[in-house]
């Protein structure tokens, strides 16, 4: 931490599965090498089973680094989120859903994020029930993150997300699913509170970085994304 700068090593889109057998645990120690805090964007598991992760709760009780993350939409696939989160914070892993953290200075606040749609699309609150509950999703987990960034106290914040928040970091996905890998609403909240830098998954395909209309970084850290480090995680310094 030269100079009161935070490394923090980022990635997402891990999709750890049954049968595998300490898959991020050489990459976690070579992590841990190179930054001060590790964070997992979402979609930690395939299909949200709690034997999915107890194989990576292994891996991050190995990491010497502080980790912390939120969940994605693989991780709610089988209706077993309480366990999930049991199996995940036994380990040592920070859930942002849970509470804000902060490490070295600089405070985390995050949420799952939810689809929706960018700019002049997104989808509104009109019509049949079923789209009205959607975008009301959507409006959850904006004022989940407006709740979690009112309580940072520290003047240097990192937002994590596993959706989307801008378009520019999704461009490459089919234009037909672009409603659902995040929606504007989220960096319309983030803009609102003086955040350093914003990291989120979930598309495996489009561009490192990006920017909310406020300015803010927005970097893709799912692990399918091509990064400046080569490797499948981030590299950004708060």
């Amino acid at each position: 931490m030269p100079d009161g700068t935070l490394t923090v090593a980022a990635m997402a889109d891990l999709h750890v599965r049954e049968g595998q057998s300490a898959p991020y645990r050489e990459l976690f120690a070579e992590i841990a090498d190179r930054a001060d805090v590790l964070v997992l964007a979402g979609d930690l598991t395939d299909h949200g089973k709690p034997e999915e992760a107890r194989i990576l709760a292994e891996d991050i009780r190995h990491c010497r680094i502080p980790a912390l993350g939120v969940l994605g939409n693989h991780d709610h696939e089988c209706g077993r989120l309480d366990e999930m989160k049991t199996v995940l914070r036994d380990a040592g892993l920070h859930l942002l859903e849970d509470h804000v953290c902060e490490f070295g200075g600089v405070g985390f606040a995050g949420t799952k994020g939810f689809g929706g749609g960018f700019g002049r699309r997104m989808l509104g609150s009109f019509g049949e029930t079923a789209v009205k509950q959607f975008v009301r999703e959507t409006l959850d987990e904006v004022m989940r993150l407006e709740n979690a960034l009112r309580n940072v106290k520290e003047k240097r914040v990192m937002t994590v997300l596993h959706y989307a928040p801008v378009l520019d970091t999704i461009e490459g996905e089919p234009a037909e699913i672009l409603p659902f890998l995040g929606s504007s609403r989220l960096a319309e909240a983030i803009d609102r509170f003086p955040v350093a830098a914003v990291v989120h998954g979930h598309a495996h395909v489009g561009r490192y970085q990006g920017r909310t209309p406020g300015g803010i970084p927005v970097y893709n850290v799912a692990a399918q994304i091509e990064k400046p480090t080569g490797r499948p995680y981030g590299l950004i310094e708060i």
